[in-house]
């Protein structure tokens, strides 16, 4: 199998030139003819997977940074900068965005970066203008938003509270069969922390609350089985991965204490995750289980959103899993939580596509559903989403509804159950779907909400065409 080559001959040319390597040194480290890696770094040679493999081991380089997914995803952002009509820029097509981005990466996440920062200062002289009090005006920080670039720009993968998870499973000997009772000892053995689940009109509305002066950890008793012991794992994780956790987040120099308790509480979750579905043992059920969510989440005790997530962390090398992306939605049609380690792009400045699956599932509540879905620059992914609910615990304490989503390329759908019997090859029967009306430049699509950008709108009152809006290709 060879690896795609689309972006890869500049990836290793970059690579070599900054351990300032002749192609000879380069190709003999690698066992391989200069000659052949000349043609490679001008992509006239696929890299094959050995090849692959070597690059990383003897570069002590991640292979992620060598799959293209990065740079396709900036390529995407990078599309979004340019069509917002304040730059002025709408001639910068996505071809001399490829290019910029395969020649110099940096400087195009240094552009990306840039447009983030004239962004919130735009938003800053925009709160300026409010008429508050003195004192009163302060900085428009996005702290979510900045978790979430913490996770996306590490795939959601963090090896060393994946090792902290383990080391709590080897210390606490816990066991699967019994694994809530096993984490309340440990926090009452080595932490002295108690459990007390309390009516919920006593916890003021909390599902958790830990009291580091009486070591109580109340749970609400409308806490099921699952979170309860999801909550005991992530007591444990502010306590005994807490090392682990905030080296992440030393490193990361986040902008705000706002960022950092938001990626801390991000990285707690993840711990708990981790210790409810340790990673061997859930990466090998997955693959004999086919990536069946709801299999994993009766065998691990979790819930669904609990396995869809945990299947999108599996990037250990050497043990790795589908590569899959991980989103929640709200009723309202709101991205809640965004991970992607496939390649998806999620909209950065405006809503999602409302033909994609995630927003569709709340037609059919409880109904697993599945889609095949292309972006715009031919990325094509298959994806599946349920809603799943969140009781209240009251009547006067309505259920919350959300939909969960994943999904991974195309060519590894066929590792999946849930594509038995669908023909993967029929790619002109895919939904097509965009970034994001604002973006996508689909014409006649019924459920545009808004025209895009970087086009001029074409009002005509004699005609009514399948799209609300009209409007130039040019």
């Amino acid at each position: 199998m060879a690896v795609r080559k689309a972006l890869l001959g500049n990836k290793i040319r970059r690579l070599r030139q900054e351990r300032k390597l002749t192609q000879v040194e380069m190709a003999e480290r690698l066992g391989i003819s200069p000659s052949y890696l000349n043609l490679i770094e001008h992509d006239q040679r696929p890299v094959t997977v050995a090849l692959l493999l070597k690059l990383g081991k003897t570069f002590d380089v991640d292979l992620q940074e060598l799959s293209d997914d990065a740079e396709r995803r900036l390529a995407l952002a990078l599309q979004e900068v340019f069509a917002d009509q304040a730059l002025n820029a709408g001639e910068v097509g996505p071809e001399e965005i490829r290019q910029l981005v395969a020649a110099a990466p940096r400087a195009a996440r240094g552009v990306a970066d840039l447009y983030r920062a004239w962004r919130l200062a735009r938003e800053d002289a925009q709160a300026l203008n409010l008429n508050l009090p003195s004192g009163r005006t302060k900085r428009v920080v996005l702290p979510a938003e900045e978790a979430r670039d913490f996770f996306e720009a590490r795939g959601n993968h963090f090896p060393e509270v994946e090792q902290a998870a383990e080391a709590l499973w080897r210390e606490a000997g816990l066991a699967q069969a019994d694994l809530a009772r096993g984490l309340a000892d440990r926090l009452a053995t080595r932490h002295g922390v108690s459990i007390d689940v309390a009516p919920q009109e006593k916890m003021n509305g909390a599902r958790r609350r830990y009291d580091p002066h009486t070591r109580v950890l109340s749970l609400s008793e409308v806490l099921p089985r699952t979170s309860r012991q999801f909550h005991l794992a992530y007591q444990l994780g502010l306590m005994e991965g807490r090392a682990a956790i905030d080296a992440y987040i030393k490193a990361a120099k986040l902008s705000s204490p706002e960022s950092e308790t938001l990626c801390r509480v991000g990285l707690a979750n993840y711990y708990a995750g981790a210790v409810l579905m340790p990673y061997r043992a859930f990466a090998e059920a997955a693959r004999r289980l086919r990536y069946d969510i709801e299999a994993l989440m009766h065998r691990f005790g979790a819930s669904f959103e609990q396995a869809a997530h945990r299947l999108a962390t599996l990037q250990r090398p050497g043990d790795a899993g589908i590569p899959f992306f991980f989103a929640a939605a709200d009723i309202a049609g709101n991205v809640t939580k965004r991970f992607s380690a496939a390649g998806f792009h999620f909209s950065r400045y405006g809503g999602a596509c409302p033909r994609w699956i995630l927003h569709q599932a709340f037609a059919t509540p409880g109904l697993l559903r599945t889609q095949v879905a292309r972006l715009p620059d031919g990325a094509t992914f298959f994806c599946l989403a349920r809603t799943v609910d969140k009781p209240g615990g009251a009547f006067h304490a309505p259920a919350s509804h959300q939909a969960v989503g994943i999904g991974c390329g195309i060519e590894r759908a066929g590792e999946l159950v849930y594509a038995d019997g669908l023909d993967l090859q029929r790619l002109d029967a895919a939904t097509e779907i965009g970034l994001g009306c604002r973006l996508c430049e689909r014409e006649n699509c019924r459920q545009r909400a808004f025209p895009p950008l970087q086009h001029r709108l074409v009002v005509d009152e004699q005609v009514k065409g399948a799209s609300p809006y009209a409007f130039s290709a040019r």
